[in-house]
């Protein structure tokens, strides 16, 4: 199995064969968290000229994101897992759009599969890609709106690919209680609170909680995540 280590939006372009789409704060995060509250479609956008076309087409559909980190003016929610009640969301269409993992979804052209990845499911998506025994592997870090590199999307991609391989990867608790001061610390700023609440910080960096992935399927009206049960 060839398995690559690749970053950012131009990462997800360059990506071939079954390819992992990492943002750990907090796009995919945040999305096993919608699929794991029941939410009845989870639909990926990378617009929000996409994300309003649906608001058209079904007027009862959530729309969720973020552009700077900030929820999307006129949106539902925010991109933040501690800010919307579960109860909100089972039974709903969503849709999601945010600067750095939803990008990375609609920007991978060369995938012969897509699913996302985050620390919250990093051993379901490793036992997922054992079970598949692809010849590639994309492991893609989307880090800081796709454009800069973000050491908990690096170190989540070096953890699923140990986890693959069976070989421990050195000094991981250290490094992620480490994401407080670098990666992090913006969840930690009294100021932006409502943009970055630091239980989303403490949150998203629990390892290996959902025993599930998203896979990223395709249909008439586009992309959606199906829930696929491992662990």
């Amino acid at each position: 199995m060839e398995l690559n280590i690749l970053q950012l939006i131009d990462g997800a372009k360059q990506a071939r064969g079954l390819t992992v789409i990492i943002d750990v704060l907090r796009a995919f995060s945040l999305e096993c968290c919608l699929a794991d509250w029941g939410a009845a479609e989870l639909r990926p956008v990378r617009t929000l000229e996409e994300a309003w076309a649906w608001r058209q087409r079904d007027p009862a559909a959530l729309l969720i994101g973020e552009r700077g980190g900030a929820r999307c003016q006129g949106f539902d929610f925010g991109n933040s897992p501690c800010f919307i009640p579960p109860e909100a969301i089972r039974g709903r269409r969503v849709i999601h759009t945010t600067s750095a993992g939803t990008q990375g979804l609609t920007n991978a052209p060369g995938a012969s599969e897509l699913i996302s990845g985050s620390l919250l499911n990093a051993a379901a998506v490793a036992a997922y890609i054992r079970q598949r025994q692809p010849e590639t592997v994309s492991l893609v870090a989307m880090g800081n709106a796709g454009v800069r590199e973000a050491p908990e999307d690096l170190l989540c991609a070096e953890y699923i690919r140990s986890l693959v391989l069976g070989e421990p990867l050195p000094e991981l608790e250290a490094r992620i209680a480490a994401l407080r001061y670098h990666g992090g610390e913006h969840f930690f700023n009294p100021d932006t609170q409502q943009i970055y609440p630091e239980p989303d910080f403490w949150f998203c960096i629990q390892r290996d909680r959902f025993p599930f992935v998203l896979r990223a399927r395709q249909d008439g009206l586009g992309l959606y995540m199906e829930k696929v049960v491992i662990l």
